[in-house]
């Protein structure tokens, strides 16, 4: 059995065939409804934004890191949320901004 550094089941966390391990995060999250269709501070700013990203703990919805304005990265930075989705249709892209990967 692998340990980690707390001296837990390593293992159990693990994800298939070499990936890296669970995102607790995850599995911490409420359900929640995302808010509007755009981001708010590119609105203020009179930007455009590349893609919308919705904050899977409180619904927020900014633009992504792709943006000028980084409005997602920013409400995580202010909010400690960490895990934000696409609004695009059809995808169950996820990212953790903790982890600093998709889960």
């Amino acid at each position: 059995m692998a340990l980690d550094a707390q001296g837990a089941n390593a293992t159990d966390r693990a994800g298939l065939n070499g990936q890296a391990p669970r995102c607790d995060h995850i599995d911490q999250l409420p359900t929640v409804e995302p808010g509007p269709p755009e981001c708010k501070g590119c609105l203020e700013l009179g930007r455009a934004w590349a893609r919308l990203l919705v904050c899977l703990t409180c619904g927020w919805v900014a633009c992504s890191d792709d943006a000028r304005g980084g409005h997602s990265r920013a409400h995580y930075e202010e909010t400690d949320h960490p895990v934000v989705a696409t609004l695009a249709s059809r995808s169950n892209w996820r990212w953790c901004y903790v982890h600093r990967r998709t889960v």
